[in-house]
C-alpha cells in the first residue's frame, strides 16, 4: 500500500477560485444518470481530506481511503450513472468532491443541484465523529458560550476533530461584529441532535454534533419554498457575507451555497476549503 500525503492544494485552491465560473457547465453536464465519475484533481481533494482530518485517516492507495485503525473506504466503486439522489444516498468517497465548494464567493444563485458538501460517505463521518445512534458521542461533546456578547446562549458540539475549538474561534469573531448582526445569530436553532436530515433516511451533520443553525427568523430553507413555473426553486438569502466569511476562515460551511439551500446551516468541513491552510 502506498500512502499519499502529497502536498497539492495549490491546484484545489485554484479550483475553488475557479468553482463558481465552472459551476453552471458543470450542473448542465451532470444530468440525471450521470454522476459517479471521479472529479478533476481527486489526489488534491484526499490530500486535503487526509490533511483535514489526521488523528482518524492515515492516508489513501490507489483504490481506497485508509483509516488509521485499518478501516478501508472505497474511493470508486465503479459507477459512473448515479442520479443525482443516488449520488446523495450512495456515494464513494469520490463523489463527495462532485461539486467544489466556492469559499469567499459572492452569495449568489447557484445551479440546479449544485450542493458542494451535501454528498457524504456516512461511514466516514461516523468513523470521525462516532455514531449518535449507538450512544458514541455521550462524553465527547463540549459545550461553547456561542455569540455571548449578542444574546446567545451556550451550545453543545463535538470535542473530536476540534470543532469545539473552531466553533468558539467563530464565535469570538462574531461576536466582534456591531451589534446589528446579533439578530442573525442568536438564539441558534441547534447544534446537536440525533436524528436524519429532513425528508430522508441519511443522518444530519447534527447528529454528529459538527453544525450549527443560527436564527431561523432570519433565515430561509428550500423546504419552505415552493418551485416555480419551471420546477425549480428560488435562491434566497438574507445572511451577511461578513458572518460567511467568518465561518469559511474557521473550516465551516454554508448551506446557502447549495441549490437545496439551508442558510441557518453550517458544518464543519475543513477537507473542502482551500483557505483552511
Amino acid at each position: 500500500m502506498s500512502i499519499s500525503s502529497a502536498a497539492t492544494s495549490r491546484a484545489l485552491a485554484i479550483a475553488v477560485a475557479l468553482a463558481w465560473p465552472a459551476a453552471s457547465a458543470l450542473a448542465k453536464d451532470a444530468a440525471p444518470g450521470t454522476y459517479g465519475r471521479n472529479p478533476a484533481g481527486l489526489a488534491a481533494h484526499l490530500d486535503r481530506l487526509v490533511a483535514a482530518y489526521p488523528d482518524t485517516i492515515q492516508g489513501y492507495d490507489d483504490t481506497h481511503l485508509v483509516l488509521r485503525d485499518g478501516t478501508r473506504f472505497a474511493i470508486d466503486d465503479g459507477r459512473e450513472d448515479k442520479s443525482f439522489d443516488e449520488l446523495l444516498d450512495l456515494p464513494d468517497i469520490g463523489d463527495m468532491f462532485a461539486f467544489v465548494y466556492p469559499a469567499d464567493a459572492d452569495a449568489a444563485q447557484p445551479p440546479v443541484d449544485f450542493d458542494p458538501g451535501r454528498v457524504r460517505v456516512e461511514g466516514l463521518f461516523k468513523a470521525l465523529y462516532g455514531d449518535c445512534e449507538k450512544g458514541d458521542l455521550t462524553g465527547r461533546m463540549s459545550r461553547v458560550d456561542w455569540v455571548p456578547g449578542h444574546g446567545g446562549k451556550p451550545v453543545w458540539v463535538a470535542t473530536a476533530q476540534g470543532v469545539d475549538r473552531a466553533l468558539k474561534a467563530v464565535s469570538a469573531e462574531l461576536d466582534a461584529l456591531p451589534a446589528s448582526f446579533g439578530k442573525f445569530l442568536a438564539p441558534s436553532s441547534g447544534t446537536y441532535n440525533c436524528r436524519p436530515i429532513a425528508g430522508t433516511n441519511r443522518m444530519s451533520m447534527h447528529s454528529y454534533g459538527v453544525a450549527i443553525d443560527i436564527n431561523t427568523d432570519f433565515s430561509d430553507y428550500w423546504r419552505w419554498t415552493k418551485p416555480g413555473a419551471d420546477g425549480l426553486y428560488p435562491w434566497k438569502n438574507r445572511i451577511p457575507p461578513e458572518v460567511v466569511a467568518i465561518f469559511e476562515k474557521h473550516g465551516f460551511i454554508w448551506g446557502g451555497r447549495w441549490y437545496h439551500y439551508d442558510t441557518m446551516h453550517f458544518e464543519y468541513r475543513p477537507d473542502l476549503l482551500a483557505a483552511a491552510d
